[in-house]
C-alpha cells in the first residue's frame, strides 16, 4: 500500500514515519569527491582542536577565564565535527539515505545544538575583549573563573532547552507529505515543512533560533566592537591603540568565518539553490572549526608561547630519560 496515497491518508490521523531519507545534492555526479575533502576538513579540525584543548590543559599559565572560554569553543568544534560528518559519510559514501526517524532527530539534535554553541562562545569571548579593553584595571574582577563558567553553563542550557523544545515539536507532526529530506542533514527547516498537520509552532521555531543564536549573538558582538572603537579612540598614542586592537585579530576572525557564510543562507532563504545551500551549510559548519585552532595558535602569543614550553619541557624529559639510562 502506498503510504502517501490520498485516500489511504484521510483514514490516518498521525503518521510517525519509520525513517527519512537524506537526498543531498541533486543533479551533481561525482560529489562524493566533495565528502572525501570534508572528511580531510574532519581530520584537520579533530587534530586542531584536540591539540588546543591539551594546550590549555598542560598548561597552568593558560588556567585563565578567557582560556576556559577557548578550551570550550575547541570541544564545541569538536563535538559538532564528530556530530556531523561521520553521519554524512556513512549516509553519502556508504549509500545509507535512510535514517531512522528517531536517529535523525538525534543527529539533528547535536548539529543544532553545536552549531548554536559555536555563536554564543564567541558572544563569550566578546565579553572577554570589551573588558579587557574599556576596563583594563578592573579586568580580574569583572572577568573571573566563576563569572566565565557561570556565561558558558547557562549559554549550555539555553542552547539544549531550546534545541530539545525544537525537536520536541517535531515529534507531533504526523509526516504524511513526503520523508525526503533535501539536505545534507536532519534538517529542521526542510523537515517541519513535510508535515500535514498543524506546523506553525514549528514554522515560529524556524524563525525564533536563527534569532537567538545567529542575529542576537551577531548584534551583541557588533555592539561590543562599537564601544572597544569608542575606548581605543580615548587611548592617547596609536602605538597603544594598535597593541589593543591585536589582542581582537583572533576573535574578529572567528566572527567573520562564522557569521558570513551563514547569514548568506539565511538571508537568501528560499532564494537559494538546494545544492548551494547545501555547500553553504555544511562549509559553514565544518570551516570554522577547521580554522579556529590555526587562527588561535597564528594570533595568539600565549598558546604560541604555550607549545614551545611544552615541546621544551618534552625535549628535556626525553634528554634525562636518555642520560638515566
Amino acid at each position: 500500500m502506498d503510504l502517501f496515497n490520498p485516500s489511504f491518508v484521510k483514514n490516518i490521523t498521525f503518521i510517525r514515519p519509520a525513517y527519512f531519507i537524506i537526498s543531498g545534492f541533486i543533479g551533481l555526479p561525482d560529489m562524493k569527491y566533495y565528502y572525501v575533502f570534508l572528511f580531510f576538513v574532519y581530520i584537520i579540525s579533530v587534530l586542531g582542536n584536540t591539540a588546543v584543548m591539551a594546550v590549555i590543559y598542560l598548561d597552568h599559565n593558560l588556567r585563565t577565564p578567557k582560556y576556559v572560554a577557548v578550551f570550550n569553543l575547541a570541544f564545541v568544534d569538536l563535538l559538532g565535527s564528530s556530530a556531523l560528518v561521520p553521519k554524512v559519510l556513512d549516509i553519502f559514501l556508504f549509500n545509507h539515505y535512510h535514517v531512522p526517524y528517531n536517529d535523525c532527530l538525534t543527529f539533528l539534535f547535536f548539529c543544532y545544538t553545536c552549531l548554536s554553541m559555536q555563536a554564543l562562545n564567541l558572544v563569550a569571548l566578546c565579553y572577554d575583549r570589551l573588558m579587557a579593553i574599556m576596563f583594563p584595571l578592573d579586568y580580574h574582577v569583572k572577568v573571573t573563573h566563576k563569572i566565565m563558567f557561570s556565561m558558558i553553563a547557562s549559554f549550555w542550557l539555553f542552547v539544549i532547552v531550546t534545541t530539545l523544545n525544537a525537536v520536541g515539536l517535531l515529534t507531533r507532526l504526523s509526516f504524511c507529505k513526503s520523508v525526503v529530506i533535501n539536505s545534507y542533514f536532519c534538517d529542521h527547516g526542510q523537515m517541519f515543512k513535510m508535515a500535514c498537520n498543524d506546523n506553525y509552532p514549528n514554522f515560529v521555531i524556524s524563525y525564533l533560533h536563527p534569532f537567538l543564536f545567529l542575529w542576537l549573538p551577531l548584534v551583541i558582538t557588533f555592539s561590543s566592537y562599537i564601544c572597544i572603537g569608542y575606548a581605543l579612540v580615548q587611548v592617547s598614542t596609536a602605538q597603544e591603540r594598535v597593541k589593543a586592537l591585536k589582542t581582537c585579530t583572533a576573535h574578529l576572525s572567528l566572527v567573520v568565518i562564522y557569521f558570513f557564510p551563514i547569514l548568506i543562507t539565511f538571508t537568501m532563504g528560499s532564494g537559494i539553490h538546494p545544492n548551494a545551500r547545501i555547500i553553504n551549510l555544511s562549509l559553514t559548519s565544518m570551516i570554522p572549526p577547521m580554522l579556529n585552532p590555526i587562527i588561535y595558535v597564528l594570533y595568539t602569543q600565549e598558546i604560541r608561547l604555550s607549545i614551545k614550553r611544552i615541546i621544551k619541557i618534552r625535549s628535556k624529559s626525553k634528554i634525562m630519560m636518555k642520560n638515566f639510562f
